[in-house]
């Protein structure tokens, strides 16, 4: 058959348009090819990756390419391509069925099914010839092809068995199910925080920060729990060990020093040799928790990282539009990190000084296969006091430095930008922008923040089905948004609320928990699964609990519950919050590091939360000066008026002049009419 190369062309994803002119008979999923293969009895090839993915494209260059590899893909199988951020309920699916095979998993996602679409075996990167102990590609699809015609029966019986495991593990058991019909009080104790804290101190890398041996992950999440238990219990452990890992991430390669922004991972424990795509949740999950630091160390070091990544995303990843884009690609000409790293010569002439060598690591013999990746290899004040300068005169110097390579290095090839724009992870950096925004007192943040949250609501809001899509490009958005997607957004409308007052974003957030609840409800009523009840085309609706690399879907909307609750007195909300919590209480105390944001919230209800109300005529300027102070444990509303739509405003006075309300369960201490007393009643130590 006549290859149609052109299938991916009409597609938006920029990984499927990479692929659209291999030899390979690329679909995309659409019923259109699941057709084909039950009608010419052929196995399914689903492979999966994304654009900033190298070994994706090292894949695709070693095999895909190929015209010999290509015509055994073509003859055998239905093959399909998808890009796993504009599918993640796919990726989710098929990722979940190769680590229940063979118990990893990764990218590529090399995934082959049944005719009626049921995976039966799946793998991630296959070389074109083979490679220790490792199978060729051309290798597996001749062993997959004999074995479909030879032993149908047993591959359509591990594909059932595949399946059913799946329903099973998406499904909660009956003993997490009998919790919920207890009392939802007192579930919760200080020995249980203290058993997490110790759990992450004892995976923590105690001399390059971070968890665990390479590679490395930020795990923002965790480094987030020791900053809040040291704010509410004053551990000094805690906070050493955050500020450990935010160190030596943000001195590392993992960090552009030039440009600003992370890069995704760090392939050795030093974070020196990154895996150099850079993408939006990262910077935006980094940002928070960067701009959590500087909030409760007032570091300068902190604020200048935070600058740095926003000015990065805002000039190099921002739609005109008011979206961001999806990320960078590791590759340039074909070379991973080419973009990024120097010789020491090329770094001499674009710095114009070699003083700054010593600072950023620049040898001759290069610190990574020969070149140079920027690292601060010691601290700027030693650096500064070393040339006879005060700090400040050496930060001057090196952001004078930084200026010139930047200027230098755009005039290079620069790696590929993945442009769709993507509902969650933009609210995701919408949430990084309101907080940094308030913490550092920036004003154009805030702007960037509302416009980003308009440009959501117009390019992924469907006013036919009025429903909600999950990713745009080019003026088209497509694929029903994921719980993460509309989670994150509703996050995101809370936190600008409280850098831009306007009830209509609390009002906003209140709609689309409705919407969730009635789209995207487990049998129990009690979680939320990935997907919505009225997306047909997957097998399994799965249920995801762990915080990975970015928040879990339910983890979030169990801190949306929580806090909307509170708004709205909504108790039914906060029970199911508590509900959510407790079924998850075992995971989070065992494994802390892939349930963060569970142990965050579940920190929080031990200490309990600040409802805070600002009312008066400068209302707006107040609210910004209490929130630049570091509250991770509390609701905050502020008005000009009361507003009785609202609990917390009800019977409060109309006062001419500022006043300042702290309460717990709509029980208000008396008011105070300074910044700073309120701030002080925040402050109590446990």
């Amino acid at each position: 058959m006549t290859p149609h190369h052109n299938r991916l062309i009409k597609e938006t994803s920029p990984y499927l348009l990479q692929h659209a002119k291999n030899p390979v008979d690329w679909y995309p999923w659409c019923d259109e090819a699941l057709e084909r293969a039950k009608s010419e009895n052929k196995p399914i090839l689903v492979s999966i990756g994304y654009a900033a993915c190298h070994w994706c494209h090292v894949m695709e260059r070693e095999s895909f390419e190929d015209a010999s590899t290509a015509h055994l893909m073509n003859a055998h199988f239905i093959c399909i391509k998808v890009d796993r951020e504009e599918r993640p309920d796919l990726d989710h699916f098929f990722m979940d069925a190769l680590q229940a095979t063979s118990g990893s998993g990764g990218w590529p996602l090399n995934m082959f099914l049944t005719p009626d679409a049921k995976p039966f075996y799946g793998g991630t990167y296959f070389p074109p010839e083979p490679f220790q102990n490792r199978i060729s590609w051309k290798q597996l699809l001749v062993r997959i092809h004999e074995a479909f015609h030879k032993r149908r029966g047993e591959i359509e019986e591990q594909a059932n068995g595949i399946i059913e495991h799946l329903s099973r593990t998406n499904r909660l058991n009956e003993k997490i199910k009998q919790r919920f019909e207890l009392p939802m009080e007192n579930l919760f104790s200080r020995d249980q925080c203290e058993t997490i804290l110790h759990n992450l101190l004892d995976s923590a890398d105690k001399q390059d920060g971070g968890f665990g041996l390479a590679p490395k992950f930020p795990q923002t999440f965790s480094i987030q729990f020791l900053l809040r238990y040291h704010h509410y219990f004053n551990n000094e452990h805690a906070l050493d060990q955050a500020e450990l890992s935010l160190q030596k991430m943000m001195n590392g390669g993992i960090y552009d020093q030039i440009g600003g922004g992370f890069c995704r991972y760090s392939t050795d424990n030093e974070w020196l040799v990154p895996h150099f795509e850079k993408m939006t949740y990262d910077n935006a999950l980094l940002i928070l928790i960067y701009t959590e630091a500087y909030q409760i160390t007032r570091k300068k070091e902190y604020k200048i990282i935070v600058e740095e990544t926003i000015g990065f995303m805002l000039r190099e990843m921002q739609h005109p539009g008011g979206g961001f884009f999806a990320a960078l690609d590791a590759d340039s000409e074909g070379v991973e990190g080419k973009f990024y790293t120097w010789t020491k010569k090329e770094f001499e002439e674009a710095s114009g000084d070699s003083i700054f060598n010593e600072l950023l690591d620049i040898t001759e013999e290069g610190n990574w296969e020969g070149i140079n990746i920027p690292r601060m290899k010691m601290a700027i004040a030693d650096w500064s006091r070393n040339h006879g300068w005060s700090e400040l005169e050496g930060l001057s110097k090196l952001r004078d430095c930084k200026m010139k390579l930047l200027e230098t290095r755009s005039d290079r090839i620069r790696p590929q930008t993945d442009d769709k724009i993507l509902l969650g992870w933009n609210a995701l950096f919408n949430q990084a922008l309101s907080r940094a925004a308030l913490a550092m007192q920036n004003e154009n943040w805030i702007q960037a923040a509302k416009e980003n949250m308009n440009f959501l609501f117009k390019a992924f809001e469907d006013k036919k089905s009025k429903g909600w899509l999950h990713t745009h490009k080019e003026g088209e958005s497509k694929y029903p948004a994921f719980l993460d997607d509309l989670v994150y957004t509703i996050q995101a409308l809370i936190y600008l609320y409280e850098a831009d007052p306007d009830s209509c974003h609390i009002v906003r957030a209140k709609e689309l928990v409705e919407y969730v609840e009635k789209y995207y409800s487990d049998e129990e009523g009690v979680y939320f699964l990935f997907t919505p009840d009225f997306h047909k085309d997957i097998a399994v609706r799965k249920l995801d609990l762990y915080d990975g690399a970015i928040p879990s879907g339910n983890a979030v909307m169990a801190w949306n519950l929580y806090r909307l609750s509170i708004l709205f007195e909504r108790s039914h909300w906060r029970d199911r919050a508590l509900k959510m919590l407790e079924g998850t209480r075992d995971a989070i105390l065992k494994w802390p590091n892939s349930f963060g944001v569970w142990a965050n919230l579940l920190l929080e209800n031990i200490v309990g939360t600040h409802e805070i109300l600002v009312l008066g005529p400068e209302f707006q300027s107040a609210g910004r000066s209490i929130l630049h102070h570091y509250i991770p444990n509390k609701v905050f509303m502020s008005a000009h008026k009361p507003d009785t739509q609202f609990p917390l405003m009800r019977g409060k006075p109309d006062s001419a002049k500022n006043t300042y309300f702290l309460c717990r369960d709509y029980t208000c201490q008396l008011p105070f009419f300074t910044e700073s007393e309120l701030i002080q009643a925040t402050l109590t130590k446990r």
